[in-house]
């Protein structure tokens, strides 16, 4: 029964074996269901068209994959700085305003 008792009290090991045999039953019991999501998934996936070209070689062959990331870390750091200052912003208002305000 110690080999079970693998937290060194069972108030962590006994939940933890119980959500194991949970997920278990569950697994079994959707596994029809798990392998038709699986299968279809692989058939979506084979008519998809991915970001580059299978003719090229080396790094040439990820060129537009590289592009779109690129675009995206760009994007997204814009993003993150305008917010950034219009919290900043709005910060100092609400600071200012109510700083200012008649008690």
């Amino acid at each position: 029964m110690d080999k079970l008792n693998f937290a060194g009290n069972w108030w962590i090991s006994g939940p933890v074996w119980v959500l194991s045999i949970l997920a278990l039953a569950l697994l079994l019991r959707f596994r029809a269901g798990i392998a038709r999501f699986c299968g279809e998934v692989s058939a979506e996936l084979r008519k998809c068209t991915w970001p580059w070209d299978p003719e090229q070689t080396g790094l040439r062959k990820y060129k537009v994959l590289i592009d779109s990331t690129v675009v995206v870390c760009v994007t997204t750091l814009l993003l993150a700085a305008y917010i950034t200052g219009f919290d900043f912003f709005i910060n100092k208002l609400v600071g200012w305003m109510v700083t200012f305000s008649p008690r």
